[in-house]
């Protein structure tokens, strides 16, 4: 199964975790000024990876994946893109990559990692892995991510409301303040069911946005196509 973007294609035939509207509107929103290095832990179908090296052509990017089938499948990726000289996919778990690279040090830290703490757990063992996690997978990701940032840098995710008020305490922890805050919404009286968070080592002003999906059933909301005009072929 192949999904088409405007300046590449993403194959997820081998993906548990397929395409799907997270993943784009944090390849869509994570930003910092003129990003040299950028990380994507987790990156899956690379589909985040990818966009960030559409939207930043000076950036070279890292990207991480802990499936053996699901890294391949990225890598695939990266390599039959225009962007394959300026991403690097591997397979490993972010505590391996980073504990081999620990000087290495990042403008620009995304992922959308699990998030489903302490919830049901999945049958699926490879899907588990992909969505369930707990506390301690947290604490474990922002001090290693806090230790490759740079000081100017910024670590974007996305996350559910309740989880993202656990991460922001960890944040605290190791000197990561929020730093914007958008809150996604289906539908416009619809409450967030997710929310794209920045976090870095400056403690400034928080910027707090709302983004909603559809204005009506299968009618995306202006702001959406806006926001992703540049990689979805149906706007």
């Amino acid at each position: 199964m192949i999904f088409h973007f405007k300046q590449f294609a993403v194959n997820q035939a081998e993906c548990t975790m397929k395409v799907g509207t997270d993943s784009v509107l944090l390849g869509a929103s994570a930003h910092i000024k003129n990003p040299k290095t950028i990380l994507d832990i987790g990156t899956g179908t690379g589909v985040i990876a990818l966009m960030l090296a559409q939207r930043f052509p000076q950036a070279n990017i890292d990207a991480v994946e802990i499936d053996h089938t699901t890294a391949q499948m990225a890598i695939h990726n990266f390599e039959n893109s225009i962007f394959t000289n300026r991403i690097q996919g591997y397979q490993s778990s972010f505590e391996d990559y980073l504990e081999q690279n620990p000087k290495k040090k990042y403008d620009l830290i995304v992922s959308n990692p699990p998030f489903f703490i302490n919830s049901l757990e999945s049958s699926n063992l490879t899907k588990k892995l992909a969505r369930h996690t707990n506390e301690h997978f947290f604490e474990r990701f922002i001090q290693d991510a806090a230790s490759h940032l740079q000081q100017s840098g910024a670590l974007w995710l996305i996350l559910p409301p309740k989880t993202t008020q656990i991460v922001k305490n960890i944040g605290l922890q190791y000197q990561l303040f929020l730093q914007q805050q958008i809150q996604i919404h289906s539908f416009p009286q619809s409450k967030p069911h997710r929310e794209l968070i920045a976090m870095g080592f400056q403690n400034k002003e928080q910027l707090s946005q709302s983004l909603v999906i559809y204005d009506a059933p299968k009618l995306h909301s202006k702001e959406y196509q806006l926001l992703l005009k540049d990689f979805l072929i149906i706007f």
